[in-house]
């Protein structure tokens, strides 16, 4: 049944501490997943729910490193209508569930929230930088991890997905061709500069857009002074108190 899909067998097996298993059930989610059927957004939090278990039992560090990998690869081959609502899935099971992760667990958490983060940038460029897509991602981007005042969203996860904002972005934009609508992209980092509810988180935001790595990119268009200016920018706007730490 499609309510009980977080106890279908290939979720289960994802866990497995044998690899074969593991891949086999990596390709019968793909295939699910790729399939023509359609997904509530109910049963997409139910499968990740599953699979947030799968990587919460999952033991010793290559298996794990192996599971984020291949869970942040189910992104790519997505339909891009599936893509936003697999993703919401993805962030909603991740914001809940953070302050409950503990120590032992969390480094396996951080890796998977920084492959997604890749995945996330890697899909969008295969898909040229589809515009429509690319707002409804970072709208996305804004309302969960990076939202400035969502309180059921852990400062933890605010300060790792800005951690590995622009490194990821860098891994997949490699060429720097142009192609990349970087001022576009670092639209949630402002915002959460600007309008972030603590000081701490205020500050971690400004320190993402003084990257040096944003002076890389180039564009024909001069997005190149663009992102020179992001921090300029945002320095230059009034700034809100809010609150201290």
């Amino acid at each position: 049944m499609a309510t009980d899909v977080q106890q279908t067998p290939f979720v289960k097996q994802l866990a497995s501490s044998d690899r074969p298993t593991r891949e086999k059930a990596l390709d019968s989610l793909r295939t699910y997943l790729t399939s023509s059927r359609s997904f509530t957004d109910l049963e997409l939090l139910k499968l990740w729910k599953g699979l947030f278990f799968c990587m919460w039992h999952s033991d010793r560090p290559i298996p794990q490193q192996r599971l984020a990998l291949a869970l942040s690869h189910l992104l790519l081959p997505l339909s891009t209508s599936l893509f936003i609502p697999f993703l919401t899935a993805f962030w909603t099971t991740i914001s809940r569930e953070w302050t409950s992760i503990d120590a032992l667990r969390m480094d396996k958490f951080m890796r998977l929230v920084r492959y997604y983060v890749n995945a996330a940038f890697t899909y969008l460029s295969n898909h040229s930088w589809d515009g429509d897509l690319l707002v409804a991602y970072l709208d996305l981007v804004e309302a969960i991890p990076l939202s400035p005042t969502n309180l059921k969203v852990g400062d933890g996860l605010r300060y790792h997905g800005l951690d590995v904002w622009v490194e990821e972005l860098s891994k997949v934009d490699v060429k720097r061709e142009g192609q990349c609508p970087v001022d576009e992209i670092m639209r949630p980092v402002r915002k959460l500069e600007k309008d972030g509810r603590t000081k701490k988180v205020r500050e971690r935001a400004r320190e993402c857009l003084a990257d040096d790595r944003l002076k890389d990119w180039r564009s024909s268009v001069g997005q190149g002074d663009v992102v020179d200016n992001l921090h300029d920018e945002s320095e230059s706007a009034d700034e809100w108190a809010g609150l201290d730490d």
